[in-house]
């Protein structure tokens, strides 16, 4: 597909990119705005902003459960805007109410090989849920506990350790129309 492709069967409807941490959501989230001439925002840098700090703080400070609540209320905000990317947190399919707002966009899966995620992770430091001495069994017991919250989503996405960003996101745009004529936003995913 070319850059001029026009993406009038979505609507105006939104895109949320949802997967593990380090997935690539950010990054691809941009880029596909541009591709769909979107606006972009990603979850994690506009609570940080809500919240006067950095996310590790938030989790050292004030507890996951005030983190969660305020990812949450950050939803809850962009789930009514329409032509628009969101990338979310990787734990952001664990709370019930948060499927109420992802239901308001198209809901696509960045389904990341556990080694990839390793690999891409390795020397991270900022993500509070990987302060753990096995990096491979966290981020493994991560992936089991979210898969089949994730396979929830309208679309999903395999990405292999060949494919660059520019090519997910022709992946995405590719699958995108085949998914669209069926979608029904207002189906429960609980």
């Amino acid at each position: 597909m070319d850059n001029s492709t026009d993406f009038n069967s979505l609507r105006g409807l939104s895109v949320f990119l949802l997967g593990m941490m380090g997935s690539g959501k950010s990054t691809l989230g941009e880029l596909l705005s541009r591709r769909l001439q979107y606006r972009f925002f990603d979850t994690d840098i506009l609570i940080e902003r809500v919240a006067g700090k950095k996310i590790r703080e938030i989790f050292v400070d004030e507890g996951e459960a005030t983190f969660r609540e305020l990812e949450t209320q950050v939803l809850a905000e962009l789930s009514s805007l329409t032509k628009t990317v969101i990338a979310t947190g990787g734990g952001m399919v664990l709370k019930p109410m948060n499927w109420s707002y992802l239901r308001h966009g198209l809901m696509i899966w960045l389904d990341v090989p556990l080694e990839i995620l390793v690999k891409r992770l390795k020397q991270d430091t900022s993500r509070p849920l990987l302060q753990s001495t096995d990096l491979d069994s966290k981020l493994e017991l991560l992936l089991e506990q979210r898969r089949g919250l994730y396979a929830e989503a309208d679309l999903r996405i395999v990405v292999s350790d060949l494919d660059t960003p520019t090519d997910i996101v022709e992946k995405i745009l590719t699958a995108i129309p085949t998914v669209i004529k069926d979608f029904h936003p207002e189906r429960d995913h609980n």
